[in-house]
């Protein structure tokens, strides 16, 4: 009796940056074969794609699906972009993984969501730092009740990435007309962070500032003083603008005990001492795939290709109509609205001199 040969699921990666250094190795990672890269420009999507081996290039995400019938779409594009092709791939019936912000405000993150649920696919957002060993150990001691009633959280970093103004980065960071910034690139990640570990934001009040030596651009820095629906009180302060080596806080203090990471080790302070919490066997996994090879990119060293494959994995699950494995939350489309009006409502604080709004 024959045996069946299984084939691997087909997908669709659009974006030459991004999507090829990290979306291209971790879907393959996971499992996917990679049909097709989508860009803006034909030659240079035509030049990586050949690069990168994947067989065909579009500059029409339409025409990409028509043609290749890939059951799946991640999109890495500025984040105007997002809205019209990811409701683009759900039309068309495609399982999505769209990268964070979700989209230029909270009414079109809606809208998607809406347009997602219509469709019924697997929908997620590019928050693969849900995957990352400290944070999980850090949601799960929470969870667990390891320090009690959560009081109090800071989040805060110090960055040298673009402190030089000649720094070369993707043209849309410093661009607020295409939802630029260092709020969308990376704030969206920690407003993930904070959800994941303490659940949702009540009230906030925040400001958006130029630490570099820039004007008239977005931001490369945010502060960020919030109360979150459990009546935690918290602190954001994060820069990418400051000279000298980096440098970062991340600690929750509860009724029963603190809990920080540092330097990817995390450790829990109570009344019977100090401890460092293990890293779960199901946390462990192989070392990130490209994390500082041909798919890594030196200003991006942290966004490592293993963490995404993760992401990727659940991404899989849904095409093949299984339950994803593993205990880490996967991130939908509904945390990505969820994030989308926390950044909405910083945006209102900082507009009005920190003016307090209340989610």
């Amino acid at each position: 009796m024959a045996t069946a040969i299984k084939t691997a699921p087909t997908a669709i990666v659009v974006g030459t940056g991004f999507g090829s250094r990290v979306h291209v190795p971790a879907l393959r990672q996971a499992g996917f074969e990679v049909v097709g890269l989508v860009g803006s420009n034909a030659q240079r999507t035509e030049e990586r794609a050949q690069a990168l081996g994947v067989p065909a290039f579009f500059t029409d995400l339409e025409e990409a699906i028509r043609r290749t019938g890939a059951a799946a779409v991640t999109i890495a594009t500025p984040p105007h972009t997002h809205a019209a092709l990811t409701l683009t791939a759900l039309s068309r019936g495609c399982h999505v993984i769209c990268e964070k912000p979700m989209a230029s405000n909270a009414v079109e993150a809606r809208a998607i969501l809406e347009a997602a649920e219509r469709a019924g696919v697997t929908h997620l957002i590019g928050h693969q730092f849900r995957w990352s060993p400290e944070r999980e150990i850090v949601r799960r001691a929470i969870a667990d009740g390891l320090i009690g009633q959560p009081r109090m959280l800071t989040l805060a970093s110090y960055l040298p990435l673009v402190a030089s103004p000649a720094a070369k980065m993707p043209h849309w960071w410093f661009d607020r007309g295409v939802g630029g910034g260092w709020l969308g690139a990376h704030g969206s990640h920690l407003v993930d962070q904070v959800r994941a570990w303490l659940g949702e934001f009540a009230s906030l009040s925040a400001a958006l500032p130029m630490v570099s030596a820039r004007e008239g651009l977005a931001e490369d820095s945010y502060v960020l003083r919030f109360r979150l629906a459990n009546g935690a009180q918290g602190v954001l302060q994060h820069t990418a603008g400051a000279w000298g080596e980096p440098s970062s806080v991340a600690r929750v203090a509860g009724t029963l005990g603190t809990i920080w990471a540092d330097r990817g080790v995390v450790r829990l302070a109570d009344c019977t001492g100090m401890r460092e919490l293990p890293v779960p066997d199901d946390l462990q996994g192989p070392p990130p795939a490209g994390g500082q090879g041909e798919n890594s990119h030196p200003r991006q060293s942290h966004m490592e290709v293993g963490l995404y494959a993760a992401l990727c994995d659940v991404l899989r699950a849904g095409v093949e109509g299984r339950r994803p494995g593993g205990a880490v939350p996967p991130p939908t489309f509904r945390d990505g609205v969820a994030c989308m009006e926390v950044l909405d409502a910083i945006r209102l604080s900082a507009a009005n001199d920190g003016a307090l709004v209340t989610l």
